[in-house]
């Protein structure tokens, strides 16, 4: 689950400190030639948002995203946000977490799950409430196996 969430989510994770200014560059380019807005926020953003913060999109949110993640890295080991990160993301209606999206979608414990589920979980979190492993379209499964390929070469924290 660790090595799936960090292919699909954040792939220099463990390499950067808060903040992708590789991620932030790209999604600024897109958003400048493209008129296209898409995330590049690290999952250290994702948890000071999720812990701390509302979820709205606001300049003023942003800010004081960036000061909390700013505090976690120094705060915690790259270790720690994971978990955090893990045990509260939101994987749909009411399903908070890795191991009630495991139970819900699987039937089984997070630590239980194959890579494939474990990818396919991961798969859906850009879009929780819109995508479910339950039903997976034809792009959740190119995802799915796009972040297959990629858990390998994710390093553990």
């Amino acid at each position: 689950m660790i090595r799936a969430v960090q292919a699909g989510e954040d792939q220099r994770f463990v390499a950067h400190h808060g903040f992708d200014f590789v991620e932030l560059n790209q999604a600024a380019k897109d958003f400048l030639w493209a008129g296209r807005i898409r995330g590049a926020s690290t999952i250290t953003m994702q948890t000071a948002r999720t812990l701390f913060l509302w979820q709205d999109r606001s300049w003023i949110r942003k800010s004081l995203e960036a000061q909390y993640t700013i505090l976690l890295e120094a705060l915690w080991s790259k270790r720690r946000i994971l978990e955090i990160y893990l045990n509260t993301v939101d994987w749909g209606d009411g399903i908070m977490g890795a191991e009630a999206a495991s139970k819900m979608y699987f039937h089984t414990n997070a630590s239980r799950l194959t890579a494939s589920q474990a990818a396919l979980l991961a798969a859906i979190l850009p879009s929780p409430h819109r995508w479910s492993p339950a039903n997976p379209s034809t792009y959740l499964r190119e995802r799915q196996k796009r972040i297959m390929e990629d858990m390998g070469k994710m390093p553990l924290p």
